[in-house]
């Protein structure tokens, strides 16, 4: 296909639109186009052209651009792919559970994160590779005695993750109607919400309001925050609270000026860390993502349960509460997470709209998914791959544009244009770079493009970048990747033909001199 330079064809296009009569632009829009085919010898000629002159000689310039390309300039054009992509920080999930380990039965699972190995699976379970391992665990299993702290439960988490190639996302939960809180705790003089006789009085369930929940459940967190914040294998942490696994809501709440405060302490805690907030309580929602975290739901999928049916989170709640909490643009600097009410066997069984449920994951920019380590239906395993082409980002390189001869320890141009396909940017600074290599020598050459600006749609990047002086003359290929910044390898899955067996991509033949 004939192409114009970008400058030359911006600038016709602009020119062609301008009525008969307009005088020429000021700035030399026209002459700046004719300078970036014929350079500038031709400016003096052009500036004094009448218009109508003029734009006959420059589409006459133009074809002869086309005809005859700089020979000096290489443009390349990858072939997307549509492949599910596994890139870390987004995608499904797996759930108290590692790439390769048994699902879960049937539409159950455990809130109960594990505090040992688990055994791998005979054989590879039916479940999508993921980059996101997400466990919780409960008060007790990682305090069982006040002030004895089970991090080692963590740290193997953390060293699981490694290995099966994730990164781990975690809550730490007070309690639940089946797992109670640390018996120490108990029997400390917090104060007790509810009495034995009460309906839920099998649960002991704490006054969050007392001064003592605040201050041991805060060290908790705070231990946990001297420990793992910025830990590189760590996703995210849930903001975890009062109530039923720490989501935030109950007949118990404390006031509002306590709620605060537990949301407080992660900020203090997980500085450098992705937080999370759930998202059932109104104001403590709008209070945590407006300081700075993203947002989760646990009942993603929720079109009306048997025994619910005239209330269903996704009609009822979910669409109005992003609204309310004017959290509908907290996805652009950080991510948004969902996990399934039920499994996806469950929306099967009830009968639950597929499309509807998918559609709206997108439209609040969705990055990750829990479904809870279980089976997807086999007749919807098509939709689901397609539903995670769109989830989380998506880099297609649609144009790269270089000097086809470059000079050792001089400055060269480079031009590409991205898309992200994808709903939502990625969330931490990978590092786009660039790779002079040949079958004895090679130069990688670090940009300064910033990735997470690099919202759904286009992207451009434009630099001149120094060639690296200790490359000897002759042919190089040029190749391109996204670098973890820790570990200086490529990181990221581009949705392009031609990535090497090292996670580089090559896309043309480039010389030094």
């Amino acid at each position: 296909m004939l192409s114009l330079p970008f400058a030359a064809a911006s600038a016709i296009s602009r020119f062609v639109r301008r009525p008969a009569s307009a005088p020429l632009p000021q700035g030399n829009l026209i002459v700046a186009a004719a300078a970036s085919i014929f350079k500038d010898p031709l400016y003096v000629m052009l500036h004094s052209m009448h218009k109508p002159h003029l734009l006959g000689w420059l589409w006459l310039a133009a074809l002869a651009s086309a005809a005859f390309p700089q020979s000096g300039t290489v443009i390349v054009r990858p072939r997307e792919i549509h492949d599910v992509l596994v890139n870390p920080g987004m995608g499904i999930t797996t759930f108290q559970r590692f790439n390769g380990d048994a699902i879960n039965s049937g539409r159950n699972w455990s809130e109960v994160g594990p505090e040992t190995k688990l055994p791998a699976a005979a054989a590879k379970p039916d479940f999508p590779d993921t980059s996101i391992a997400y466990l919780r665990w409960f008060w007790s299993q990682i305090e069982p005695e006040r002030g004895r702290y089970r991090w080692d439960i963590i740290d193997l988490a953390l060293d699981e993750a490694r290995r099966h190639h994730q990164t781990l996302a975690i809550r730490l939960m007070p309690y639940d109607q089946r797992s109670p809180l640390p018996a120490w705790f108990q029997n400390s003089g917090v104060r007790r919400a509810n009495k034995p006789g009460d309906r839920d009085g099998a649960v002991w369930s704490p006054d969050s309001s007392d001064p003592l929940y605040l201050k041991d459940w805060g060290e908790l967190v705070a231990g946990a925050g001297l420990r793992y914040d910025g830990h590189p294998d760590l996703d995210s942490v849930d903001i975890s609270t009062f109530g039923y696994w720490g989501e935030g809501w109950g007949p118990y709440p404390p006031e509002w000026p306590v709620q605060q405060q537990l949301i407080d302490q992660y900020f203090d805690a997980f500085p450098r860390t992705p937080l999370l907030m759930n998202f059932d309580e109104l104001r403590a929602l709008d209070y945590a993502v407006h300081r700075g975290a993203g947002w989760r739901l646990d009942c993603w999928g929720d079109m009306g349960r048997p025994g619910h049916e005239t209330f269903a989170h996704m009609l009822d709640l979910y669409p109005q509460q992003v609204v309310k909490a004017h959290a509908q643009d907290v996805w652009q600097r950080s991510p948004v997470s969902l996990e399934t009410c039920g499994t996806p066997l469950s929306w099967k069984e009830w009968g639950f709209a597929l499309p509807y449920i998918f559609d709206q994951a997108l439209r609040w920019h969705a990055t990750s998914i829990n479904i809870k380590s279980t089976a997807i239906p086999a007749e919807w395993k098509s939709d689901f791959d397609e539903f995670q082409t769109k989830i989380g980002y998506r880099f297609v390189l649609r144009r790269l544009e270089y000097p086809r001869t470059v000079h050792a320890g001089q400055m060269a141009m480079f031009r590409m244009w991205w898309f992200n396909a994808g709903v939502a940017p990625v969330y931490r600074d990978y590092m786009l770079a660039l790779e002079l290599r040949s079958p004895s020598r090679s130069g990688v050459i670090r940009t300064s493009a910033d990735v997470r600006r690099w919202l759904p749609g286009d992207a451009v990047f434009e630099d001149t970048l120094y060639i690296p002086d200790d490359l000897p003359p002759g042919a190089y290929r040029l190749r391109l990747t996204l670098l973890d910044p820790r570990t200086q390898t490529p990181a990221i899955r581009l949705a392009i033909e031609g990535r090497q067996e090292d996670g580089w991509y090559d896309l043309g033949e480039i010389s030094v001199e």
